[in-house]
């Protein structure tokens, strides 16, 4: 591409949407792993808070302790099931995402594709030219030469 053509322009400005398609595709990922790992801490969380209570039970507790623990133990499965929707609504937004990105690399491609078959066709023509060049000079020397002899 050693000239500046119109697709070379394209080309920038599909490079340009196919990095802001790469940058939105990353920040939504990276979403998507904070809502799982803040899932995977509530999960954690309940599962050794119920192992505590349940080994500290087993000496004998009052209704009200279990009461407490029961509603304690309910909140954090409310919260586990907004964030597991949380996750399922990211994951939607990450897989949304991915086709416009998809789409955004084959047009760059395709691009890429033009601009080879465009630098192919000048390199024919060049060599053309030059060997046009190449025989007319050639020519010219057997002429000069047939002239003098």
């Amino acid at each position: 591409m050693s000239k500046h053509l119109p697709i070379n322009t394209l080309i920038n400005l599909a490079e340009e949407e196919l990095e802001a398609a790469t940058k939105k595709l990353g920040k939504l990922q990276q979403e998507r792993n904070e809502v799982e790992t803040q899932l995977n801490s509530l999960v954690t969380y309940r599962d050794e808070y119920h192992a505590r209570f349940t080994a500290s039970a087993q000496e004998g507790t009052t209704a009200q302790t279990l009461r407490n623990f029961q509603a304690f133990v309910d909140t954090l499965d409310s919260a586990i099931n907004q964030q597991r929707a949380l996750l399922v609504a990211a994951n939607a937004r990450l897989e949304a995402a991915k086709p416009e990105w998809q789409q955004k690399k084959q047009k760059l491609g395709s691009y890429q594709v033009l601009a080879a078959r465009a630098d192919a066709v000048q390199a024919k023509q060049d060599a053309r030219i030059e060997q046009r060049d190449s025989d007319e000079h050639s020519a010219k020397v057997l002429r000069m030469r047939a002239e003098r002899a």
